[in-house]
C-alpha cells in the first residue's frame, strides 16, 4: 500500500457546507476503492492523509492535482510499501478545525500554519524541477542522474565588478533583484528553466527542441533590459544596466550533485561550460547574444543569423563556429572599443542617486 500526505490552499472561498460536502463525497468514492484517510482544514488550507493500494492513490492525487478547488499543492511525505492503515476506519474523515474552539486542538492549528509556511518559504529557494517532484509525490533524492541533451543558457550583468564597487550594497542588490526577477520571468514564460544563481549571473536550460524558444528568451531579455534603461530616471543605476547573454547544446548530465550535507539539481557538461564561454565572449564582439552552431542549426524559426567566425575555446581542441541574431536589440554601440570597457567608463563618471 501506499501513503501520501499533502497541504495546498484553497483556491477560492469554501464555506463549512462546502468543506462537509467535500467529505461526503470524498468519503463514498473512497470506501469503493478501499481508501481510507483523513481531510483538515484550516485557514483556508487543507491538510490531507491518503491511504491505499498504490494505483488507487495515484489516480486520486491526480485527480487533486486538477482539483479546481485547489491550489499551491505541495506532497509533504510519500510512503510506499506501508502494511498498516493509520486510519482503517475512515474512508475520510473530515475535520474543520475552524469549527473546533478545543484549546486542545491549538496546538494542532499552530503546527499546520507553521508548517504550511515554512513549505512556502522553501519553495522560493527551490529550483523548480525539484518543486514539481515533490509536488507530484516523487522523492527528489531517489532520482537517478541521467545523460539528456539540454540547450545552456548564461546571462550576466555587463561591469558588474565596477557597479559593485561604485554603489552602496541597497542599490546593489535593488539592480541585481531587478535584473535576476526579468530574467527569471522570462526563461520561465518561454518553458525554459533557471537551474541557479551565481553571484549576478544565470544559469538556465531549455529542452533540446526549443532552440527557437531560447534565441525568443534571450531577444526578450535583452528587450525589457533596453525599455528599463531607456525609461529609469536619470541618476539611476538602472541606465547603464547592459547584460550578456551566451547558447550552448549538447548532452549534458541531469541530477542529483554533491555531498551528503548538501546537493544540488543541476546539469553537468561540455555545453554548460561553452555556454558560459560565449556568454564571456559577449564581452569582447559587438553582440549581446552569441550562441553556437548546434543552436543554430536546431532553430526552426527563420531568423537574420548573422556569422561571428570561429572562435577558441578553452577546452576545445577545435575553434567553436558562433552566431548570433542580425537585429539592433543585439548589437553594441560603443565606440569600437569591448563593451566592458566602455560601460565602466560611464559608470566611474555617473553620481547614481535614485532606485528606480
Amino acid at each position: 500500500m501506499k501513503r501520501l500526505t499533502y497541504i495546498s490552499k484553497f483556491s477560492r472561498h469554501l464555506s463549512p457546507q462546502d468543506i462537509e460536502n467535500i467529505g461526503s463525497v470524498s468519503s463514498a468514492k473512497n470506501r469503493l476503492n478501499n481508501i481510507t484517510g483523513v481531510l483538515l482544514c484550516l485557514g483556508e488550507i487543507f491538510f490531507q492523509i491518503l491511504e491505499g493500494e498504490e494505483t488507487k492513490i495515484d489516480v486520486v492525487y491526480e485527480k487533486i492535482l486538477r482539483d479546481d478547488r485547489h491550489t499551491e499543492i505541495l506532497c509533504l511525505k510519500l510512503e510506499s510499501d506501508i502494511t498498516e492503515r493509520l486510519f482503517p476506519e475512515w474512508s475520510m474523515r473530515t475535520i474543520n478545525l475552524d469549527e473546533n474552539t478545543d484549546m486542545l486542538v491549538k496546538p494542532i492549528k499552530t503546527l499546520l500554519h507553521n508548517v504550511t509556511e515554512s513549505h512556502r518559504i522553501l519553495e522560493k529557494y527551490t529550483q523548480p524541477t525539484i518543486f514539481k517532484l515533490i509536488k507530484n509525490g516523487v522523492n527528489p533524492l531517489e532520482v537517478r542522474p541521467r545523460k539528456v541533451e539540454k540547450i545552456i543558457m548564461f546571462c550576466d550583468i555587463m561591469s558588474f565588478s565596477t557597479i559593485a564597487d561604485k554603489l552602496p550594497v541597497e542599490q546593489v542588490v535593488f539592480l541585481v533583484n531587478h535584473y535576476l526577477t526579468i530574467c527569471t520571468n522570462i526563461i520561465s514564460e518561454r518553458g525554459g528553466e533557471v537551474t541557479k544563481f551565481i553571484g549576478d549571473s544565470v544559469m538556465a536550460y531549455f529542452d533540446s527542441d526549443q532552440a527557437d524558444d531560447a534565441i525568443q528568451a534571450s531577444l526578450d531579455i535583452l528587450t525589457e533590459i533596453q525599455n528599463l534603461r531607456n525609461t529609469a530616471l536619470d541618476g539611476s543605476i538602472l541606465r547603464v544596466l547592459h547584460t550578456g547573454i551566451g547558447l550552448a547544446k549538447g548532452p549534458v548530465i541531469e541530477g542529483n550533485i554533491g555531498s551528503a550535507v548538501k546537493k544540488d539539481y543541476t546539469i553537468l557538461g561540455d555545453a554548460v561550460n561553452l555556454a558560459s564561454r560565449l556568454e564571456g565572449a559577449t564581452r569582447n564582439l559587438p553582440y549581446a547574444l552569441i550562441f553556437s552552431a548546434a543552436v543554430k542549426n536546431s532553430a526552426h524559426h527563420k531568423w537574420d543569423f548573422v556569422y561571428l567566425g570561429d572562435r577558441q575555446t578553452k577546452g576545445k581542441s577545435e575553434p567553436v563556429q558562433i552566431y548570433s541574431i542580425d537585429c539592433d536589440i543585439t548589437r553594441y554601440s560603443a565606440d569600437n572599443e569591448p563593451i566592458n570597457d566602455y560601460l565602466a567608463k560611464i559608470i566611474e563618471t555617473l553620481n547614481f542617486s535614485s532606485l528606480v
